[in-house]
């Protein structure tokens, strides 16, 4: 794989303010940030913006075609983007934006109307984990930028999606295993020894197609587990042995995406294209796995932009209204109109929302009504849908559109 240092990448950063970085626990290491569930831990933010937008620290430039969001662990940034001779991992100084290293990991393209990587990179351990659109899922070193090793889900493991719109996972590091989606009729879920990458298991039973939604860990009546949600199901999977532990029928339609939703025993899924949301209930009795519906409803249709699980209620995008639905009841709390149909994420009481159209809305997490705090455009808009879910991590906003990526300063001076 080819490596190239800074000297040689094209990417250019406007230092706007003066910075001193001093890595914390905030660092949001993987999808969806340390829990997979979109909530930042910062705390002392802004409660509201200035008609601009929050002051830009740096804007870097250079990352690629795509739709990767941003994974941000010991003062590096890491993403993911196509540039010309193939898809790329590209590392970011936190500070200033400028750049780090940049490894080749596969072939650009892939879907004709939005080609790029969509999956996040996953950083643990001094590895940085990634799959690229084709497939390909790939082990770094984070210092160096140096490939470990490399498998491809489709050619080894007989991957198959539900729809074209090409690989979009971002892969799962827990202890030594790394935990993907390849999908097909060798199993839908995939372990690999995170060392190695060598096979430790691969799902027998459960062979649904692979959607775009990424695993997450939970632990219901006692028993951890890994989640994921197909066009035809979500399941629950034992992470040492890869055992299906239960399974329960849920059908999606053209792309399934949202990450799922978990709550005691409560699992709580979306996806978009008039299929809606749909709450199971999950048990043991000490022998066997029962999965209730709780119910289905076209409440919330969320198409990619996640949702945010907060004091009871799911907080996301439906189509072109924010909505807050009560998780156990599955009544709508209520629907309004905000910045638009786009990707949600949590932090220091209020919710950021990244419309695809490019405003961005603050909107205080509040089940009673929907409160606009601020909303600002975002500059330099590319001509594709914004996308990438945005991040809140160091006291720092980071929108990712296409080849630029924007770092705001959202801290209370």
């Amino acid at each position: 794989m080819k490596i190239q240092r800074m000297p040689s990448l094209a990417i250019s950063a406007l230092l706007l303010v003066s910075i001193s970085h001093t890595a914390d626990a905030s660092d949001w290491a993987q999808w969806r940030g340390p829990n997979r569930d979109a909530k930042s831990q910062e705390t002392g933010l802004l409660d509201t913006w200035p008609e601009d937008g929050p002051p830009l620290t740096w804007k870097a430039t250079g990352v690629g075609g795509g739709y990767s969001s941003i994974a941000l662990a010991n003062g590096r940034i890491f993403t993911m983007g196509d540039l010309d001779d193939g898809s790329y991992v590209i590392v970011l100084n936190e500070a200033d934006g400028l750049p780090i290293w940049q490894t080749r990991i596969g072939e650009a393209g892939g879907h004709k109307r939005y080609p790029g990587p969509r999956g996040t990179p996953t950083i643990d351990g001094g590895d940085v984990f990634v799959l690229n659109q084709y497939a390909d899922l790939v082990c770094l070193d984070a210092e160096s930028g140096e490939t470990k090793w490399s498998v491809n889900l489709v050619d080894q493991y007989g991957g198959k999606m539900m729809s074209g719109w090409k690989y979009s996972e971002s892969p799962l590091v827990d202890d030594d295993r790394v935990i993907c989606t390849p999908g097909g009729s060798n199993g839908t879920l995939l372990a690999l020894d995170r060392k190695s990458g060598n096979k430790l298991w691969q799902t027998e039973g459960w062979t649904d197609p692979a959607g775009y939604s990424s695993v997450i860990t939970a632990t219901i009546d006692g028993t951890r587990q890994y989640i994921q949600l197909t066009g035809k199901s979500v399941a629950g999977i034992e992470p040492v042995s890869g055992t299906v532990l239960w399974q329960a029928d849920r059908e999606g339609k053209t792309a399934v995406i949202s990450t799922p939703i978990v709550q005691g025993n409560t699992v709580f899924v979306t996806s978009g294209y008039g299929i809606g949301c749909n709450a199971f209930r999950i048990t043991n009795d000490g022998t066997n796995w029962q999965t209730e519906q709780l119910y289905a409803n076209k409440e919330i249709m969320n198409h990619h932009g996640g949702v945010v699980f907060l004091d009871g209620h799911i907080y996301g995008s439906s189509g072109g209204t924010f909505r807050c639905l009560d998780l156990d009841s599955g009544e709508l709390a209520y629907a309004g109109r905000s910045a638009g149909k786009g990707a949600t994420v949590y932090a220091d009481g209020h919710l950021y929302l990244r419309s695809e159209a490019g405003p961005v809305a603050l909107i205080e997490a509040t089940p009673t009504e929907l409160v606009e705090k601020s909303r600002f455009d975002q500059p330099d808009r590319s001509e594709e849908k914004a996308w990438p879910h945005p991040v809140v991590a160091n006291g720092k906003l980071y929108l990712r559109d296409q080849d630029i990526l924007l770092c705001y300063d959202v801290k209370k001076n």
